[in-house]
């Protein structure tokens, strides 16, 4: 796709985001001024979008194209997913805590926009605590994979972020606050 039509695809996106509430527009914030990159790459079907520690985004190919509607509920809600996950920096967003406030926020707003979330897994998820209960995490992990399939790989990530993961597993205590 040449440049300038990429960045009209950029901006027509971050429009809708701006359009579909304060979490959009707040997304749609922090990419303007990160200057986020942007663009499609075909990855695992259980993964929809991604960040990476450049602080990009990726779209996955098996499920959208350039053709997609902006205001589809789905892409803008990854798409707010991922800004979190930039927001929450590598070391939290490489934790199932991590994806936990992600996960529950992206739903938050699909549930907002489309008045609809019918997955006994994601109803589950979106009614629990985000705390440092490793009980809470675990079973959050299990639901993630309930609803995505096992090639959602959170079964890899630490429960809390990983310097909380080893003071945890060195005292056995959960992190302050918990």
């Amino acid at each position: 796709m040449p440049e300038s039509n990429h960045t009209l695809w950029i901006q027509s996106l971050l429009d809708a985001l701006e359009a579909s509430g304060a979490e959009g527009t707040s997304a749609a914030e922090y990419l303007r001024a990160h200057r986020t990159r942007m663009g499609f790459r075909r990855v695992r079907p259980q993964v929809g979008a991604f960040w990476t520690p450049w602080k990009s985004i990726g779209l996955n190919q098996a499920h959208f194209t350039r053709e997609t509607p902006f205001n589809d509920p789905h892409l803008l809600t990854l798409v707010i997913h991922e800004v979190r996950h930039l927001q929450q920096g590598l070391v939290t967003a490489l934790s199932v805590y991590g994806e936990l406030d992600a996960w529950q926020l992206q739903y938050r707003e699909y549930e907002r926009m489309t008045h609809k979330l019918s997955h006994p897994a994601l109803i589950e998820l979106l009614s629990m605590p985000l705390n440092w209960d490793r009980s809470v995490l675990s079973r959050a992990r299990e639901l993630m994979q309930a609803y995505a399939g096992k090639g959602y790989r959170v079964d890899l990530l630490p429960l809390y972020p990983l310097p909380r993961e080893i003071a945890y597993l060195l005292s056995r205590r959960p992190p302050n606050g918990a």
